[in-house]
């Protein structure tokens, strides 16, 4: 049974955290300093962005926690440390100076960055942020997730509590994103703590397969980030017998999992840039899930659906034109389609042809700032969700002058 509690990443026994302004900012008011550290070492499992362009950072972590174990999660925002020829340089004295603060092994560090590509990151401030980041170290989840904002305008973070061999455990997680967002194995930056004692082969295994429902299923603007990672530290201090093989308790910690990446998609894609409205698009009578996972994605992508949704317009031949050039096999006169919110659900679309509706109420439901597009295939029974947002004005004026 999962309960929602408070904490975030500092929910999990042994787990705290901070956010600090540092200086890599101009902006004295945003932390762009954060650091999660766990009494003891944990287990550990990542995923990366499959761009070819991949931030120094990555490849550091990936290095470092290629044993399968971590202790602490550093990263700075405001810059990505990507595309620099010292940047592997700049992440792995990060890692150093940080390992020397907590008295623990550099190489049981995870290091990100995030902000602008290809502008030169200087140590300075991130060696003199350090210190009085460790020192104030608590349960400071909040500033942990402030402090790897970039453009985001809402802090990302979630904390569950369930049961694995008899004994209490929590998943928590915090995240950023907000541009930048069509990931291809994760979404910009998400951190995961965990009380629960799990291989890290079954921790990867869990991390490797969740990503593929959640992460892998929103799109903001269709551009695929060189920063994004999601990574998970369980540090077993919740006393629970080691999960190491699939089973009931296997079952129930990705069950926690999930509901804490779906919590931080639906958080992601809502605060997409310039966004006003989250949508949410649910697949159902698919031939299989693949299907209805590339369904799903290609509506949520479709720039002139989102522009329709921003002007509260129900152009349903938009979601049928989508679905149409997704690539996916699918009988188009079977295909059914209806739009939802708080304020009802409306039909616009049976057997791949127009039906009569309100124009007055589609507006009304339209008008929400959650809406749900629900498509039937009528083929089977594979289905599938996928988050996007709507397409505004203000995404153009926050990407114009992004860099200067």
């Amino acid at each position: 049974m999962l309960k929602q509690v408070q904490g975030g990443v500092c929910a999990a026994k042994g787990f705290t955290a901070n956010g600090v302004h540092c200086g890599i900012r101009k902006n004295k008011t945003k932390r762009d300093l954060a650091l999660v550290y766990s009494q003891v070492k944990c287990t550990a499992a990542a995923v990366y962005t499959k761009n070819l362009v991949k931030g120094a950072p990555l490849a550091v972590t990936k290095n470092n926690i290629a044993d399968g174990y971590a202790q602490a999660v550093i990263c700075n925002s405001g810059n990505a440390n990507t595309c620099n020829a010292n940047g592997i340089e700049i992440a792995e004295q990060t890692c150093a100076l940080i390992a020397k603060e907590l008295g623990i092994s550099a190489t049981d560090i995870v290091v990100a960055s995030t902000g602008v590509i290809g502008q030169p990151l200087d140590i300075t401030p991130i060696a003199n942020g350090i210190p009085s980041l460790v020192s104030g170290l608590g349960a400071h989840s909040d500033f942990a997730c402030e402090g790897i904002m970039t453009t985001d305008t809402k802090v990302k973070e979630i904390a569950v509590e369930f049961t694995a061999g008899r004994k209490t455990c929590r998943v928590g997680g915090i995240a950023k994103g907000s541009g930048m967002i069509h990931p291809n194995m994760a979404t910009m930056l998400v951190f995961v703590t965990t009380d629960c004692r799990i291989s890290a082969k079954m921790l990867q295994k869990a991390l490797s397969a969740d990503v593929e429902s959640s992460f892998n299923m929103i799109s903001v603007d269709g551009d695929t980030s060189t920063n994004d990672m999601v990574s998970v530290l369980a540090n077993g201090m919740a006393g629970n017998e080691e999960i190491a093989c699939e089973g009931e308790d296997y079952a129930a910690f990705c069950e926690a999992l999930n509901a804490v990446t779906t919590y931080l998609c639906r958080g992601i894609a809502a605060d997409g840039e310039g966004a006003t409205k989250l949508l949410e698009c649910k697949v159902c009578g698919a031939k299989d899930g693949q299907t209805a996972k590339t369904v799903a994605k290609s509506v949520v992508c479709s720039s002139l659906l989102k522009a329709a949704m921003f002007g509260a317009d129900a152009n349903w031949g938009r979601v049928l034109c989508a679905i149409g050039y997704s690539g996916a096999e699918v009988d188009v006169d079977k295909v059914g389609v209806a739009f939802r919110s708080k304020k009802g659900t409306i039909v616009v679309c049976e057997k791949g042809a127009g039906v009569e509706f309100s124009e007055e109420k589609a507006k009304e439901i339209l008008l929400e700032n959650e809406i749900e597009i629900l498509i039937s295939l009528d083929d089977g029974d594979g289905k599938a969700t996928a988050w996007g947002c709507d397409l505004t004005y203000d995404y153009v004026k926050i990407n114009g002058d992004y860099r200067t």
